[in-house]
């Protein structure tokens, strides 16, 4: 389910380019590839009260700091990139949710039957823009991302966060922590919250119509070990988060009856940065 990818994968755990004791790090190339792994256990679909585990591969493409590639952060240019701010378009994916089993498809262990009569849900793409100010050195950073979806849902999501990320002076060791906020509108909350009548007949749940607003809020942390020096031998970053849902969705029978408004996560992830 890509609603957990962009707080779950954040491995930044590549090589770490800042100078530290007085020595600058290699040169960087101008496209980079990072290649990762990371085993995650959370909520099989968001709402759902059983976890799973799943291993997700992470991979990115960078060009300088202008273009980027990913499944956590999607496919984004940033046009304007200067004094502490980066504005730009973006488009995302959102993955399906299949009654079987979740919203999770590198779900390797555990699952769900709650969804069972409620139908899937196809995969969504997602196209809007971002806008982010750097304060701190980039330490602080503020992004808000608007975004219409297409496909599996055809509703306006809207992302929200703040963050700190911080180092020890050597950069031998890294960290983060950040508050996150989503908002959409009813198309988007009832296709993922919602029940409507067929899936009521198919439940045997309440039809439950939900409204715009607060999807979910949320705090994330984040500790990074490079590995070698300047993290030439990657990274290995340990990552959790907990949500919890909004009042514009928990009124829904599906998280009433099935499911609940707090949401864990916990993953381990390991990264690695080419120039190409």
């Amino acid at each position: 389910m890509r609603s957990l990818l962009p707080a779950l994968l954040i491995l930044t755990a590549t090589p770490v380019c800042a100078q530290a004791a007085g020595q600058r790090p290699p040169a960087q190339s101008a496209w980079t590839l990072t290649l990762g792994l990371a085993p995650v256990v959370a909520p099989v679909w968001q709402g759902s009260r059983d976890h799973g585990l799943s291993i997700f591969p992470d991979l990115r493409v960078n060009y300088k700091d202008t273009l980027f590639l990913s499944v956590p952060d999607g496919l984004g240019w940033n046009a304007v990139n200067q004094d502490g701010w980066k504005i730009g378009p973006l488009a995302k994916l959102r993955f399906g949710r299949q009654e079987n089993t979740g919203g999770s498809p590198f779900l390797i262990t555990g699952g769900s039957d709650a969804l069972k009569g409620m139908g899937d849900v196809d995969l969504a793409g997602e196209f809007g823009g971002f806008a982010q100010k750097s304060f701190v050195k980039g330490k602080l950073r503020l992004r808000a991302e608007v975004r219409q979806g297409t496909g599996g849902h055809d509703g306006v999501v809207a992302d929200t966060s703040i963050g700190w990320n911080d180092r020890r002076r050597d950069a031998s060791l890294l960290w983060g922590f950040g508050l996150r906020a989503t908002w959409a509108d009813s198309e988007y909350t009832n296709v993922y919250f919602g029940v409507n009548p067929a899936q009521a007949r198919g439940t045997g749940l309440l039809v439950s119509r939900t409204g715009s607003g607060l999807v979910s809020a949320g705090v994330t942390a984040n500790l990074i070990k490079p590995l070698g020096k300047f993290g030439k031998h990657g990274a290995i970053t340990l990552f959790t988060s907990y949500d919890r849902l909004g009042d514009s969705v928990t009124g829904s029978s599906l998280i009433q009856q099935r499911g609940q408004r707090d949401q864990f996560a916990i993953g381990l992830g390991y990264g690695f940065r080419f120039g190409l």
